[in-house]
């Protein structure tokens, strides 16, 4: 489990880390924080303005130190995101950011693609989909803030992977599962809450 406390430290991180790289400054993280956030763990960093998606981008895996990890993530979501120009000066005042920390993806382990509606709940669980060269992955909380059901999200996830919409049904694609605890701002720089899925 998370702590509020940690979480809103992580938020300001990565605010921190964008700031500092509009500014055209390397940051300089504080020590105590590299010790304290030393635990390597799966993170997402996901940018918000007006409400709408304006980057995400982060680690399924855990591959680093979780401050790093919170840090690398900032800065690709508000600068390499593909489907979003870059981050400019005026904006940064403009976004709220939310952190998902997720737990390690799990193989779902299926005989009959149908099996897939009994194993997957919407609001807890998150997807991996690996096909090849080919994979996609969207959080626990997407489906709960669209409101999709279980096909719907399947469906999305393909076309995440650029795959077609019932690539799921293949029984030699690979789907896997997490959970995430996820932690919002209320406002840019504002009080970080966590976010029910």
């Amino acid at each position: 489990m998370v702590e509020l406390d940690d979480a809103s430290q992580l938020i300001k991180l990565a605010r921190l880390s964008i700031t500092a790289r509009l500014e055209g400054k390397v940051l300089k993280i504080d020590d105590v924080v590299k010790e304290h956030f030393v635990e390597e763990r799966g993170v997402f960093v996901t940018l918000k303005k007006d409400n709408q998606l304006r980057g995400c981008i982060g680690f399924p895996e855990p591959v680093m130190p979780l401050w790093e990890a919170v840090h690398d993530a900032a800065l690709a979501a508000a600068f390499q995101d593909p489907r979003f120009p870059r981050l400019q000066r005026d904006e940064a005042q403009e976004i709220t950011i939310e952190l998902s920390i997720l737990t390690l993806p799990k193989r779902i382990k299926i005989r009959d693609a149908e099996e897939y509606f009994t194993k997957i709940k919407i609001g807890r669980d998150g997807l991996i989909l690996r096909a090849g060269v080919f994979s996609g992955l969207l959080l626990p909380q997407v489906p709960t803030e669209y409101g999709w059901n279980v096909e719907a999200f399947l469906r999305h996830l393909c076309l995440k992977a650029n795959l077609p919409m019932d690539a799921w049904k293949n029984p030699n694609y690979e789907m896997f599962s997490f959970q995430a605890e996820v932690f919002a701002e209320h406002e840019p720089g504002g009080k970080v809450d966590e976010v029910k899925t």
